[in-house]
């Protein structure tokens, strides 16, 4: 009879520091697809969809960028990488992401949503016309997101290739 090999902590925190990534940033992929449905479909929908987007933010990415963090130092300690690269890359990353988040995503959407919200009012039982403001507010959300996305995907390579 064999036996199968004994799992490590290592393994077991690297494999929730990679569920950390898919919970935290999976979703993100998908709001450009949502925001354009909306838009394009019921413009009526797009207050509520803000909503959705900085309450996902404030508790599916925020938290899990935590656990990312946490899982990630200590893989750092256990495997005494803290002098490569890849560590410091995905730590300098984690940090601006979470800065990110905080200071231009969450405020924004929440500005979004209210603007959407005052739109939606004006327009009554007519076409909803989002005024320059929203759609400032939608392009600083679009131009962060698709950074941030960026930023998530060369730290996913680097995490893989180890440069």
């Amino acid at each position: 009879m064999t036996t199968a090999p004994a799992t490590s902590a290592y393994e077991v925190i690297l494999a929730v520091h990679v569920m950390a990534v898919v919970i935290a940033f999976g979703v993100t992929f998908a709001y450009p697809i949502m925001f354009a449905v909306g838009a394009r479909h019921d413009p009526r929908s797009l207050p509520a969809l803000h909503r959705v987007e900085y309450t996902i933010e404030r508790w599916l990415i925020n938290p899990g960028l935590l656990l990312v963090l946490l899982a990630g130092i200590y893989l750092a300690s256990d495997g005494h990488h803290w002098s490569e690269f890849f560590v410091q890359w995905g730590l300098g990353a984690t940090i601006a992401i979470g800065a990110v988040v905080g200071s231009v995503m969450i405020p924004t959407a929440k500005r979004a949503e209210l603007l959407a919200q005052r739109s939606v009012a004006a327009a009554g039982d007519g076409p909803v016309e989002l005024g320059e403001e929203y759609r400032s507010a939608v392009r600083r959300l679009s131009l962060a997101g698709a950074l941030l996305s960026g930023l998530v995907l060369i730290t996913i390579l680097f995490m893989v290739i180890k440069p």
